[in-house]
């Protein structure tokens, strides 16, 4: 009976161990109810820290991800610019070097017309001394024989003109060398057309010169023959052909051609004055020693000596510097016009380059360039 108690409210009867144990059983439940609300309160937490931290970093990424793109589109619009600043400048640039171009173009075009109008009035000079040449030897051969002047000119003046050019030539030698015999061979006698006895200044005679004067159109082979033939005939010593052609080997206006000396018009006295040279040097050799031997023998050393052989090294060297000199401007020249070729195709390209890449960034109807159309078709 002492287990059991009473309650007051309801008079009803209880044991005391089921009270505790009731009351036990309340405050475990309190208990435990309030440690798994203290649980889900902390899960909870958690969780929105966690979905908290999840929604900060992926806006975080999204907004790093919008301010990459937004720089990488600040970046472009700036490339976009700066290029088509370099191509302002370059387009700038390439007007001027076109406006350089075009002067220089036109410099060098002047300069051209300037020569070819020298050479032209020098040449009409010459024609025009030949012409007054002509005219006199015509005068003088209608004086002599009217109607031999007649049939002549119906043939045609190619042998007045080869005459005048003897006499011409016989004149200039005259006066270059006034202590020399010039004399034309007779019209009708075979031999060359004018002979020129070299004297010294005492007036002894160092040797015979045969000049023969071609003007034709046309080199032929034989005339050297022939002029040998009539040095050997002459006794004489040096032989010369004077032409307004030249063989193909010979192209500086001076050159020994088959055992012959072959020179244009204008280098006349200069040839001359070098083999007169030549012949008098032999004359002295003769005198100084005449005792040593038979003349023969005298010219037979001199042909052997050192000096013939640096007097005939001259005039290769002479003939061998003009025909360099030419080669050395002529490869100039190309060299320049082959460099400049190369820098402007370079230079169209660069600019093609250039807008191809402007073009394939922004569009092919951006930055029309006259001009580069073409280009675009080729390729």
């Amino acid at each position: 009976m002492a287990n059991i108690i009473k309650c007051p409210h309801c008079n009803k009867t209880f044991e005391l161990t089921d009270v505790l144990q009731h009351q036990i059983e309340e405050k475990l439940t309190a208990d435990l109810f309030k440690k798994h609300q203290e649980e889900l309160e902390t899960v909870k937490k958690e969780a929105e820290q966690k979905i908290r931290k999840d929604l900060e970093e992926k806006t975080s990424l999204e907004m790093s991800d919008l301010q990459k793109q937004l720089s990488e589109k600040e970046e472009k619009v700036n490339e976009m610019r700066g290029n088509e600043l370099k191509l302002r400048e370059e387009k700038r640039k390439l007007q001027e070097k076109e406006k350089d171009l075009e002067l220089e173009t036109k410099r060098r075009i002047d300069d051209e017309r300037k020569k070819i109008e020298e050479s032209v009035l020098k040449q009409a000079v010459e024609e025009h001394r030949f012409q007054d040449l002509e005219k006199e030897q015509k005068i003088a051969a209608l004086q002599k024989q009217l109607e031999e002047a007649l049939r002549k000119s119906k043939v045609g003046s190619q042998q007045l003109q080869g005459e005048v050019l003897e006499l011409d030539i016989e004149g200039l030698l005259r006066d270059s060398f006034p202590s020399d015999e010039v004399a034309p061979v007779a019209k009708g006698v075979k031999g060359a057309d004018v002979r020129q006895i070299v004297k010294s200044p005492k007036g002894y005679a160092a040797g015979v010169i045969l000049w023969e004067i071609k003007r034709t159109k046309a080199w032929t082979d034989s005339w050297t023959s022939k002029l040998k033939e009539d040095l050997r005939a002459e006794t004489a010593n040096i032989p010369v052909i004077v032409t307004t052609t030249l063989p193909k080997d010979i192209d500086s206006g001076f050159g020994l051609y088959d055992g012959v000396w072959v020179v244009s018009f204008n280098l006349v006295v200069p040839v001359a004055t070098i083999i007169r040279k030549n012949l008098l040097d032999v004359l002295f050799e003769k005198a100084v020693s005449s005792h040593k031997g038979e003349k023969s023998e005298i010219l037979y050393e001199y042909i052997t000596s050192h000096e013939f052989q640096q007097q005939v090294e001259a005039i290769v060297e002479v003939y061998n510097e003009m025909k360099g000199q030419i080669e050395k401007e002529k490869a100039a020249f190309e060299k320049i016009w082959k460099a400049r070729e190369g820098q402007m195709q370079r230079f169209i390209s660069s600019t093609a380059n250039v807008v191809g890449s402007i073009q394939g960034r922004i569009g092919q109807t951006a930055l029309p360039i006259k001009g580069l159309e073409l280009l675009e078709d080729g390729e």
